[in-house]
């Protein structure tokens, strides 16, 4: 099974752009790499910010968008995003105590869908309500391999200004909610527009570069009070991810959308290194 994951897509940050606003050129390029792409994709997983101001407008364009994909969408909110929006672009999303976060199992792969957020907040949010929904689904099903998906990544980046407290109370409850867990193969975030790999309580969690303009990657300290004038966001080719699920493992590869050229193709030149290749296998 193949799992694409776009992120941090931010329709609606120039809608007056002429002829069009960069995200949306970027999104449909992405889609378009996407959809032309050999690897057949089972689902699309949404890791919020889909919109940049989660306006119905701006959701219904991302969700015009998207009408040629064939495969099952699955979105989860962001901090740009507001539940009231997504669920109108994408109405059969399913909500638990008004959170859009939910459950969907496929092929042996049990898949949770978190909701990371707090109006107002640029940063995460996990309440004891969403802990609970999650501590419940994990316990119901503690021998079946499951994978997390959420906005916001619960870790210190070091990239400061788009950065947690080291300490936050919402962290600390997920971390609770997840510990002695350990069918959760992966968790996999947006949010920081940047490719990034880590572990969370002993869980292998990585962050899905944007597909809006990327966080330029400085990791020197900020001074909130200071401009130093050091780039912040750049052009960065967008980005999404290939998460494959296949004999009870999980692998992630991470696709650039550029204007790369094609140095090789698999015809009879290149067909003995190939059979080589197999013939070294044990």
């Amino acid at each position: 099974m193949l799992i694409a994951q776009m992120t941090d897509i931010h329709i609606g940050f120039d809608p007056d752009a002429k002829p069009e606003e960069l995200n949306r050129i970027r999104f449909r390029a992405t889609l378009d790499h996407l959809l032309a792409s050999p690897n057949p994709i089972d689902m699309l997983v949404l890791t919020g910010d889909l919109t940049d101001h989660g306006d119905r407008d701006s959701f219904e364009k991302t969700a015009a968008l998207l009408e040629p994909c064939q495969m099952p969408i699955h979105a989860i909110v962001g901090n740009h995003d507001t539940r009231e929006g997504l669920l109108h672009a994408f109405p059969e999303t399913p909500t638990h105590d008004g959170f859009v976060q939910y459950a969907v199992e496929q092929e042996g792969l049990r898949i949770l869908f978190l909701d990371t957020l707090e109006m107002g907040r640029h940063g995460g949010a996990f309440c004891e309500t969403r802990a609970a929904w999650l501590g419940a689904e994990l316990g119901a099903h503690p021998d079946t391999p499951t994978l997390i998906f959420m906005h916001h990544p619960p870790v210190v980046s070091g990239i400061g200004w788009m950065d947690p407290g080291p300490a936050e109370p919402w962290m600390r409850r997920f971390g609770e909610a997840i510990r002695g867990h350990d069918q959760i193969r992966a968790i996999h975030c947006g949010h920081l527009h940047r490719q990034i790999t880590t572990t969370f309580q002993g869980v292998l969690l990585s962050v899905t570069p944007s597909v809006a303009p990327l966080v330029a990657l400085d990791l020197r300290a900020i001074d909130p009070e200071t401009p130093d004038h050091r780039d912040l966001i750049t052009t960065e080719p967008p980005t999404y991810a290939l998460h494959r699920w296949a004999d009870g493992e999980l692998l992630s590869h991470y696709e650039n959308v550029s204007d790369a050229r094609i140095l090789a193709k698999y015809d009879a030149n290149l067909q003995g290194m190939i059979q080589e290749m197999f013939a070294e296998r044990e």
